[in-house]
């Protein structure tokens, strides 16, 4: 084989595999929007930032160690050796190396620890929420695709079985066995036809946009939807609200944000308040250093930092007596913020109640729409495979047989948008438990 014709056969198995990518399940539209999501990726840096705080706040309770280096010169007088001052130049090295390590503040960098964790655990609640909330819209959109997808193909069928009698009553009308008043109405019922599946199509392609820049992919028209086969093949039972509320107040991301917002605000009080207590800490240092004198005898580098080397020790001990009553104000204005977070817990508690009490009761009428949907469509059958019957044995005019298909298309429109109005209420129902 050429290895021309090998390019055209890659390229080609390419292009398939391409196209057949554009396919898209609910949970790839899911991931898809995930990944490229920008709100999510500004919350991970902010959650990263959190973590680095929190990990920053443990390294606190280490010592410390640092290593300084110095060089000085002096023009004109210098101290000498026998401590007396000489009109020479001089220079001077220094080294250093120093630890220290807080024994006691008040356990504020316990109390700092507790606070950075709380609040790294309030912002991966953050992020979660945010997923939720993408999760809920692109379902929202997906389901939306599958409606008019299904639009569509019934209006498809609709238009085929139009087809249908048209060739049907060309025949009859070419026999002398029918009025050709009937063929006319038959074709006027295909242009209305035509046009319902033509919006069907729009309808379509738009909702098929709003997917698109939902999960922010660029070629929305290659994009399609792959049906789940178990759409509703068995239908939930539906629990109370204050049954779905009881576990999604566990665990939703909005109340455990707020909880964990609540708990950083308690340790901040604590916080200010060790400010209160005085705070001890233990410090050590090395150090040694080099001095020249111009035209002096000086002793060599390494036996003046060894002769010079000393090494000091000690404690710090701090005791607040009077601060312009910065510290009292401090806890103050924390205790005001602790109050501020229980109002916002009860409100995000008060707001989750009222999102499912509202979710179930429009699942509950959905699902009653849905079964009243389903009913109508087995009476839309039967209506029209009874006006069908007149009409063949003369019985009925044209005018009332697609009266009859025409309430038969209504009919299926209307149970196919109580079917994902009702695939949507569960679904609802599931992100907030």
């Amino acid at each position: 084989m050429h290895k021309s014709s090998l390019i055209i056969i890659t390229c080609l198995l390419t292009t398939l595999a391409v196209k057949s990518q554009t396919v898209f399940t609910l949970q790839q539209c899911i991931d898809t929007a995930l990944y490229h999501n920008r709100n999510i990726k500004q919350q991970e840096l902010n959650r990263q930032s959190r973590e680095i705080a929190y990990e920053q706040a443990r390294m606190n309770l280490l010592p410390n160690l640092n290593a300084s280096a110095g060089q000085s010169f002096t023009l004109g007088r210098s101290l000498t050796a026998d401590n007396t001052y000489q009109s020479i130049n001089s220079s001077r090295s220094s080294f250093n190396l120093s630890s220290g390590i807080t024994l006691f503040d008040g356990l504020q960098m316990k109390h700092n620890i507790d606070a950075r964790r709380a609040e790294m655990k309030a912002s991966e609640a953050d992020l979660e929420k945010i997923k939720s909330d993408i999760e809920l819209n692109v379902t929202v959109a997906f389901l939306q695709v599958l409606l008019y997808k299904e639009n569509v193909q019934m209006q498809e069928s609709q238009l085929e079985l139009t087809h249908q009698k048209i060739e049907q009553t060309s025949r009859l009308v070419d026999a002398g066995k029918q009025a050709e008043g009937v063929l006319f109405e038959l074709k006027a019922q295909l242009a209305k036809e035509e046009l319902n599946l033509t919006q069907a199509q729009n309808n379509l392609k738009l909702a098929l946009l709003d997917l698109a820049q939902i999960i922010e992919i660029e070629d929305f028209e290659n994009l399609d939807v792959e049906m789940p086969v178990d759409l509703l093949m068995d239908e939930p039972l539906l629990t109370s609200a204050d049954e779905i509320y009881n576990a999604a107040v566990l665990h939703r991301p909005e109340i455990l944000g707020a909880e964990y917002r609540l708990q950083s605000n308690e340790k901040n009080v604590d916080i200010a308040r060790s400010a209160f207590y005085p705070s001890l800490s233990f410090g050590a240092s090395l150090g040694t250093g080099y001095y020249d004198m111009k035209g002096v005898p000086n002793d060599v580098f390494t036996k003046q930092l060894n002769d010079n080397l000393s090494t000091n020790f000690g404690f710090n001990l701090q005791i607040p007596i009077f601060n312009r009553l910065e510290v009292k104000n401090r806890v103050s204005s924390s205790k005001l913020a602790v109050e501020n977070s229980k109002l916002e817990i009860e409100n995000a508690k008060m707001d989750l109640r009222k999102r499912i009490q509202q979710a179930h009761q429009n699942a509950l009428a959905a699902q009653a729409r849905y079964i009243a949907a389903k009913k109508s469509e087995e009476a839309s059958k039967e209506a029209y495979r009874y006006a069908e019957q007149k009409y063949e044995a003369e019985k009925a005019s044209v005018y009332e047989l697609y009266q009859a298909k025409s309430n038969q298309t209504q009919v299926l429109a209307e149970l196919s948008q109580s079917k994902y109005e009702y695939m949507l209420r569960i679904k609802v129902l599931e992100f907030l438990k």
